[in-house]
């Protein structure tokens, strides 16, 4: 186990699934896309990705639906979940590092995710981090309205007991990043996964990330340096 290293002004840390915890961004876009396009909404892995990252599958299938004026086959949903989790048991891996990031961290985690709670199951458990993290994982179905609106963030954080201002969000998209500051919340934005294109950095920073960084191993560290500062941390700002 790695050397825990202290976070002592962090109530909690909330991690979003897809892109953060698994390296999963790349195969659900293209499902997602194959999916679409078969049910007559020609669209691109890459599109799917600009759009609707970050995002839930409700908030997407409305505005495609808005487009084609009129209403998806009823079986897409199930069409969608079937292929993905099919490629999600052959090809999904975790984020490299993350365990070692988990082992770091030595104030209470739990995730928040734009993804279904049985999506997380298949995913999170193909990556055996499913049994780490429960129960404490939390989905955009138990909200009224999902990222980018501060909803799951704060959700989670009362779940969790925790205050807002003292919550760290790691996130690997604008519509994450941009519910993290909403709720009031430090947001880091990751981009080491293998979705996450030149200079994509630059778009967590212009999104507003507190920070960026791209080697989950770096986690602790950085959590420790956002722990010892006296200001919310919600107002820490790195150079």
């Amino acid at each position: 186990m790695a050397d825990v290293t202290p976070a002592s002004n962090l109530d909690l840390v909330i991690f979003d699934c897809d892109g953060v915890l698994v390296d999963s961004e790349v195969i659900s876009c293209q499902a997602h896309a194959d999916v679409l396009t078969s049910c007559g909404y020609p669209i691109t892995a890459d599109q799917v990705f600009d759009r609707f990252l970050g995002r839930s599958s409700k908030q997407a299938t409305f505005e495609v639906e808005a487009e084609l004026g009129r209403s998806l086959p009823e079986d897409f949903n199930a069409r969608l979940q079937d292929q993905l989790f099919r490629a999600f048991e052959q090809d999904l891996r975790a984020v490299d590092g993350i365990g070692q990031a988990l082992d770091g961290i030595d104030v209470p985690v739990c995730v928040a995710s734009s993804g279904s709670h049985q999506r997380m199951r298949v995913s999170l458990g193909a990556t055996r981090l499913y049994d780490r993290l429960a129960p404490h994982i939390f989905s955009s179905s138990q909200v009224e309205n999902g990222k980018p609106a501060p909803d799951l963030f704060l959700f989670a954080a009362a779940q969790m007991k925790a205050r807002p201002a003292a919550c760290v969000v790691v996130e690997d998209s604008l519509a994450g990043i941009r519910g993290a500051l909403a709720a009031g919340m430090a947001v880091l934005g990751f981009h080491g996964g293998s979705h996450c294109r030149p200079g994509y950095a630059d778009s967590l920073r212009a999104a507003g990330a507190t920070l960026v960084f791209d080697d989950m191993r770096q986690l602790p560290l950085i959590l420790s340096r956002l722990g010892e500062k006296t200001v919310p941390l919600a107002g820490f700002s790195a150079v």
